[in-house]
């Protein structure tokens, strides 16, 4: 027989289509294709693996050898699939503030719009006279500021005031809101972001919220607008202010992430200027697009041939590699190649895919050996641009054997959830039968210890309400663990890690002034053993790590612990001596966020250095400002930094490999975790389970429940939120009781010492449904030190403290008024706690609840009541002796 090559025309029919090169999909038990011949010479020469489509229903094969005889193909077609891709696309336009004179120089008009089409609203506040703190700080505006629609978000902060179509820009479509206000009033300055609802994006200025003053303004603040005012009087039309605009601009600019000083008030009588600026925006959507992969099976070759088309538009480069076995390792595979193929640093191959004529369609076609395990891929469009299969590569299994069913895997999934669930419930039941025995034995016992036995209760109400919930939830709520008389009389125990013992009493050891001495370990070192004397267990330190911020909320390089409160081994003596006077320490981890040590090539910080040099695959994708190329936030955004994409494999295991490096290297006990509200809970236990914590704690940090300016007394939805989180960790983890330190705000201030009990009569906080994950507080760092975000009440913190130190919980106090005029008050409330051995599920009954006076018993063991009304405990067979006072608080205890 000849050598000469043939081109054999196949025609065939088939009633659904198979997926090769140039046919679209076709079901992956496609039958054997019997395929008659027909010879035709062909002119010229070297063979060709692949097909090509001539017409709807006709194959051609080109061949390297002929045959005289018909040919009998057979092909497997062992996988076919259509993923789907979502492409960012971005579309820029600005943002248009102007500020104009009305009828009058004291009536005035802020301007905000947006040029871009959608959705958009104004979040915005004002800023009075007097306030101090951060340069953040907002306040509600008054009502006859508030344009129509708009909605208030937070009662005590902020309004959200909708965008209006309009068609004042050169007859172009145009968003806008305006805010009318009169200079008579004591606001100095509006502050807003422009929030995108389709998106959920928000656009700010340089990192940091736009800024009108209205009166004088610091020129250091970056984040003002109208700084270059120059005219007074608004002159004309809209469109006849071309030759006046103000451009954003272009410097670099860095963050001021320090507090702003305390000044005194601005002048009212500086001349209000108007102005007009322009600020480029680009808002990023996704396009839906596809990519469709077959493998089909050649026995007779031992080859597989897959096949990839995609309907994205330009130059597609595949970005490939094979795998040999089970894992998920990338490899080359053994050559030749397919045309435009580049070897890419010896650990991948990147292939052009070929643009179809007259079509929008990419395609391409590899030939890869039958002894590969999988296809390994993910799509390259640009330098910035990468698609993947919902953030983890495309995995394409070249073995018949191993295709998905997914049919089978959602229904062994099912089952194995229904299994995990039923084998769950019987764990609880198994509980509760544990525990009633528990109780039967006490009851048996001559000498019998209430407190156990209430425990013991306290525990079956949970288990009880557990798996009742799981009636409504294929996943568990929380479970308090199961508490034995002795374990409540040791407070050595430790029950589960991140727990502690429940005995702890923690100290927040800086303020946020703590970084300006540059030596602050060695302050708190000469001050550790007072703090032993004083009662506290737990020492919670400030932010270890090389930060952008002084106050170390800024993280750059997470392994350089030389920081503005001293040096890394300054620190090894801290947390050393502290070990010494028996009190454990925490570290302070920023895990949502991470300050970049380089730009990309759009001027973007999204490029990490140091051990941990991550790229934009760490940052999540829906936050504007840093134009991640990982996944979707899995909470709420922290818009001053990129936020980091904890779903990432390699993200989460370099963060473990951190915090277990702390443990070991500096010696840390636990964590206080920043900002828990930017990434899901089952991250944390997923850091806690590697890093096996003594203690831990999250800052959820969320505002509570009001009704027309009033805080309502049902606060339960809010505590809902901090017990979910909570329960994501799996109980792992505590949280500070924010719920608590609201409501004690509005009780103490206004002397509705009411709010202290919820309906059923329990504390009203998380203090009150989950205690032993409850962190009370009433002042830290952000509240009040000189940020003074959320201040206790003035002069009334003892009767804060007085609450926190009797009851259960995790009380925290602040470092602020532990070297203060109150040392002695809170060193007494702590003895009485630790002598009484008040835990984090201690019994509280709540004897009153009145306007001016709350009172209870907790553990049959110390009495307290708080409120300038009047209180004492009955003397009945149990006497009280009072064992420490202040001004509107006491305490007793049982003699």
């Amino acid at each position: 027989m000849s050598a000469v090559a043939t081109e054999l025309l196949v025609h065939y029919s088939l009633r659904r289509r198979t997926l090769v090169p140039g046919i679209h999909a076709y079901s992956r038990r496609a039958p054997p294709l019997y395929l008659n011949c027909t010879r035709r010479p062909l002119s010229a020469g070297p063979s060709l693996s692949s097909f090509e489509l001539k017409a709807p229903k006709a194959l051609t094969l080109r061949a390297s050898a002929s045959t005289d005889t018909a040919a009998v193909v057979e092909s497997d077609v062992v996988f076919s699939e259509t993923f789907s891709l979502k492409r960012p696309v971005k579309v820029e336009g600005k943002i248009t503030i102007r500020l104009v004179n009305g009828k009058d120089e004291e009536n005035w008009q802020l301007i905000v719009g947006c040029s871009l089409p959608g959705k958009w609203v104004l979040h915005w506040g004002v800023k009075y006279i007097g306030d101090v703190g951060r340069c953040s700080e907002w306040d509600q505006p008054p009502p006859e500021m508030r344009p129509p629609g708009s909605i208030a978000i937070k009662v005590d902060y902020a309004i959200e005031s909708p965008l209006e179509k309009s068609s004042t820009l050169e007859g172009e479509s145009f968003y806008e809101v305006k805010i009318d206000f009169n200079t008579n009033n004591s606001i100095t300055a509006i502050n807003f972001v422009l929030k995108d609802e389709d998106s959920g994006s928000w656009y700010q200025h340089r990192g940091r919220d736009f800024k009108v003053p209205l009166t004088e303004y610091r020129h250091d603040d970056g984040n003002v607008v109208g700084a270059k005012k120059g005219f007074g009087i608004w002159p004309g039309a809209f469109g006849q202010l071309s030759n006046m605009l103000l451009k954003s601009e272009g410097a670099e600019n860095k963050m001021d992430f320090t507090s702003c000083e305390s000044k005194a008030p601005p002048q009212q009588n500086s001349r209000l200027e108007g102005f007009y600026e322009e600020h480029p925006i680009v808002r990023e959507t996704l396009v839906d697009n596809s990519v469709t992969v077959s493998v089909t099976q050649c026995p007779e070759t031992a080859k597989n041939l897959l096949y990839i088309e995609t309907d994205l538009p330009g130059d597609v480069i595949v970005h490939w590699g094979v795998c040999k076995d089970k894992g998920r390792k990338w490899e080359l595979p053994e050559q030749p190649y397919p045309s435009e193929t580049k070897v890419f640093k010896n650990k991948a191959l990147r292939t052009l895919l070929q643009r179809k004529e007259g079509g929008t369609c990419s395609s391409g076609s590899f030939t890869l050996d039958v002894g590969l395990t999988a296809f390994v891929f993910a799509l390259k469009l640009n330098e910035n641009t990468w698609l993947n299969n919902m953030g983890k590569d495309f995995y394409i299994p070249l073995s018949s054997s191993r295709v998905l069913n997914k049919e089978h895997s959602q229904s062994h999934s099912a089952n194995k959830t229904k299994e995990s669930s039923t084998a769950y419930t019987d764990g609880i039941i198994n509980e509760i039968r544990n525990l009633v025995s528990d109780i039967a034995s006490e009851k048996s016992r001559k000498t019998k210890i209430k407190e156990a036995q209430e425990s013991i209760l306290q525990e079956i109400e949970k288990l009880a309400a557990e798996a009742y919930s799981i009636f409504r939830s294929a996943i568990p709520t929380f479970t308090e663990e199961e508490v034995s008389e002795a374990e409540v009389l040791k407070p050595s125990v430790k029950i589960a890690s991140g727990t502690g013992s429940g005995f702890e009493v923690v100290c927040q050891g800086f303020n946020w002034e703590s970084h300006k001495s540059g030596r602050w370990y060695m302050e708190l070192h000469q001050k550790a053993a007072e703090l032993s004397s004083l009662g506290f267990t737990v020492v919670w330190l400030p932010p270890p790590t090389e930060s952008v911020s002084p106050e170390g909320y800024m993280p750059k390089d997470l392994y350089n612990l030389n920081s503005r409160y001293g040096s890394i081994d300054e620190l090894k003596s801290l947390v050393k001596r502290f070990h010494e006077v028996g009190i454990m320490v925490l570290g302070d981890a920023v895990l949502n966020h991470r300050c970049a040590h380089y730009k990309n090539q759009n001027g973007i910080w999204n490029i990490f250095g140091g051990r941990l040099n991550w790229d934009d695959r760490a940052v999540v994708a829906d936050d504007p400002h840093f134009q991640g190329r990982g996944n979707k936030s899995s909470g709420d955004n922290f818009h001053a930094a990129p936020n980091i994409d904890h779903s990432q494999e390699f993200v989460r295991k370099d963060l473990k490999e951190w915090l277990c490096w702390l443990r070991q290297e500096i010696g840390y006990d636990g964590w206080r975790l920043d900002f828990v509200r930017g990434f899901w809970g089952g991250y944390v236990k997923d850091y806690i389970d590697a890093s096996e914590p003594y203690f831990a704690v999250g800052e959820y940090w969320d505002s509570l429940n009001y009704t027309y300016g009033e805080m309502d007394h049902n606060q339960d939805a809010h505590r809902q939120r901090i017990v979910d989180w909570i329960n994501a960790t799996n109980g792992c983890a505590g949280a500070f009781d924010v719920t608590t330190k609201g409501i004690l705000h509005s009780a103490l201030e206004r002397y509705e010492y009411w709010r202290l009990s919820d309906e059923k009569g329990k504390p009203p906080g998380v203090v009150g449904w989950w205690p032993s994950r409850a962190v009370t507080f009433i002042e830290n760092h952000d509240t009040g030190s000189t940020q003074g975000h959320w201040r206790f009440p003035g002069g009334k913190e003892m009767q804060g403290y007085a609450y926190i130190l009797t009851h259960p919980g995790t009380p925290t106090v602040f470092y602020d008024h532990i070297f203060s005029d109150y040392q002695s008050e809170l060193s007494k409330l702590i003895s009485v706690r630790t002598r009484n051995k008040i835990h984090c599920r201690s019994i509280v009954k709540v004897m009153k609840a009145e306007r001016d006076v709350y009172a209870a018993i907790i553990d049959e063991k110390v009495a307290m009541k708080i409120g300038p009304g009047y209180y004492e405990p009955q003397t009945g067979p149990q006497k009280w002796s009072l064992a420490t006072e202040g001004k509107d608080y006491k305490v007793w205890e049982a003699s």
